[in-house]
């Protein structure tokens, strides 16, 4: 068995990282994904906690050694469970090769969480991949285990810069989002405050020629009550 680890930061929060994950795919950088299908989603916990399933499809170079050896296609299928916790500001995704796994065998762990010397503004990303071939020769094995984690490390370098280019972008597109809808509030504050200046103008006309109406259809009675008092 090969151990493959790796980790980054992201310069961008928590939830918007988060967020972001579901659009990882397709990206112009990370070419070897061709497809992502979601597969089940559940909502746990209240709402605090996300399950997702889903089945990602890739297509990538294989040695020729492999491929007369072990036959097969350049395309290979991946199973991905992922727990989105909002108790815990966690992301946790974990998947399994669908494709030859009689032979090769590799479980990853990618966690996205608050950084602990930033936790409002960045993402620590982390990512641990097991992989173990099986086979009666133990030099093909190792060498299949070493193609493996060469492979992970080129993935994993190109994930991060495509991945970067989907942040930026999300990042954008939140912000004029935020300020469209600022800039609907302030116009909608603009129009209630004019509305309201407009309503109480026209109550307050509306108000004095009512007490001018009062006062002229009951002259008489006050003239008769000032009268008295003198």
């Amino acid at each position: 068995m090969k151990l493959f680890q790796n980790s980054y930061d992201f310069n961008y929060p928590w939830d918007q990282v988060t967020a972001a994950n579901w659009k990882k795919y397709p990206n112009e950088i990370s070419t070897h994904v061709i497809a992502v299908d979601v597969l089940r989603r559940e909502l746990k916990d209240q709402g605090k906690v996300l399950v997702t399933e889903r089945l990602i499809t890739v297509k990538q170079g294989v040695p020729k050694w492999i491929m007369m050896m072990l036959g097969g296609t350049n395309m290979s299928h991946v199973r991905e469970v992922s727990v989105v916790d909002l108790n815990n500001q966690s992301l946790t995704m974990r998947s399994c090769n669908l494709t030859m796994c009689n032979l090769l065998r590799v479980y990853e762990t990618v966690t996205y969480s608050p950084h602990p010397d930033d936790y409002v503004n960045k993402t620590l990303f982390q990512q641990e991949a097991q992989i173990t071939a099986y086979g009666s020769i133990r030099k093909l094995c190792n060498k299949m285990e070493d193609w493996s984690v060469q492979r992970f490390c080129e993935n994993a370098k190109k994930g991060k810069m495509g991945f970067d280019a989907v942040l930026q972008v999300f990042s954008e597109n939140l912000e004029k989002h935020v300020d469209d809808l600022s800039n609907q509030f302030v116009s909608k504050v603009n129009e209630t405050v004019e509305d309201v200046k407009i309503s109480a103008g026209t109550l307050l006309k509306g108000t004095e020629r009512s007490g001018r109406t009062i006062l002229q259809q009951n002259i008489d009675l006050f003239r008769e009550a000032y009268n008295h008092e003198n």
